[in-house]
């Protein structure tokens, strides 16, 4: 299965990686690790988190405050965005009305 990250999906991932790297060295290593870990699983269950809408769920990036919000095919997940859990709740909708 392919995935492919939106720009904006992208941008968010990298300054939350910049971020957990200036709070702490090895931390945005880990922060990737655990991104990886959450993409894994969307690949082998696409259907299984949380539903946000028709089309896009939610996977919660364990150990971080961080969402994975993404919509998937038969063969594509699209990570529509890397979304900080403090933000508000509906800002992916925002950067993504094409996607969704």
């Amino acid at each position: 299965m392919k995935v492919s990250f939106t720009d904006i999906a992208s941008q968010e991932y990298l300054e939350a990686l910049k971020f957990y790297n200036l709070k702490r060295d090895g931390l945005g290593y880990e922060f990737v690790i655990e991104v990886d870990n959450c993409i894994r699983n969307i690949k082998s269950y696409p259907s299984a988190w949380q539903k946000l809408s028709k089309r896009v769920r939610r996977i919660l990036v364990r150990r971080f405050q961080y969402g994975i919000i993404y919509s998937h095919s038969d063969d594509t997940i699209l990570i529509l965005s890397v979304m900080n859990l403090h933000k508000e709740p509906d800002s992916w909708k925002n950067n993504n009305k094409g996607n969704i």
